[in-house]
């Protein structure tokens, strides 16, 4: 290695590739990740990549190993049950303290990032989540609750929610999907607009529900295993 310094936008092109590859279950749970081969594929340095793996850890998306490399973090029911646990009580406190908070213009973004979303196909071509959609998905869920006046409730939220999201394509190999969770996300935005707290936690403990539930069948039913 020369030791020259490797470019920050190197790092953080590798670091979205890799961290849009994890969660979308393009490199499966346990899935050893080799440097060597992800710099050749991606046509950039093994520093570049270590670096962006290292970030990965950090957020507990990525496991790393003294002496045996990095492995995409592993699943479990366990761990999707404790996840949707907080989640929820996360979800919730924020969702009511911006039902309490949000005012006018919080209203037109909770109402334009619905409707982005319903108007935006669930699945794509090839058969997983769209990434329009999925963005659109993100958007609205951090809309209802962005009025809660909580940087931090916010920030602990996205990890939750990102952590989340990982698990998704398992709750799709689940339902096929076949579940229609529009008017879950319309009877959401309702609830919200309508200053409903009490009808809104309860449609949010039980849409993040329905979706663990999916998501236990995929982990019962797990695609062969990867792992090299």
């Amino acid at each position: 290695m020369s030791g020259r310094p490797i470019p920050s936008s190197t790092t953080q092109s590798v670091y979205e590739r890799l961290r849009a590859e994890v969660l979308s279950g393009q490199h499966r749970p346990e899935q050893r990740l080799k440097i060597s081969e992800i710099g050749a594929n991606l046509n950039v340095s093994i520093g570049a990549v270590r670096e962006a793996l290292s970030r990965l850890t950090s957020e507990g998306l990525v496991t790393a190993e003294p002496q045996r490399g990095f492995r995409v973090a592993p699943v479990s029911v366990a761990d999707l049950r404790d996840l949707c646990a907080v989640r929820i009580d996360l979800e919730i406190s924020c969702l009511r303290r911006s039902i309490a908070n949000g005012d006018v213009a919080w209203e037109a973004a909770v109402l334009a990032s619905h409707h982005r979303l319903a108007g935006t196909p669930m699945m794509s071509e090839t058969g997983g989540f769209d990434q329009g959609w999925s963005a659109a998905h993100t958007e609205f869920h951090r809309i209802l609750a962005s009025a809660c006046g909580s940087p931090w409730l916010m920030k602990l939220r996205q990890m939750l929610f990102v952590h989340n999201e990982r698990y998704l394509d398992l709750a799709l190999a689940a339902d096929k999907g076949d579940r229609d969770i529009g008017p879950e996300h319309r009877e959401l935005m309702e609830a919200a607009l309508a200053r409903d707290a009490e009808r809104a936690a309860q449609l949010m403990t039980k849409h993040i529900t329905r979706t663990a539930a999916s998501i236990e069948h995929g982990l019962a039913r797990p695609p062969a295993n990867d792992r090299a």
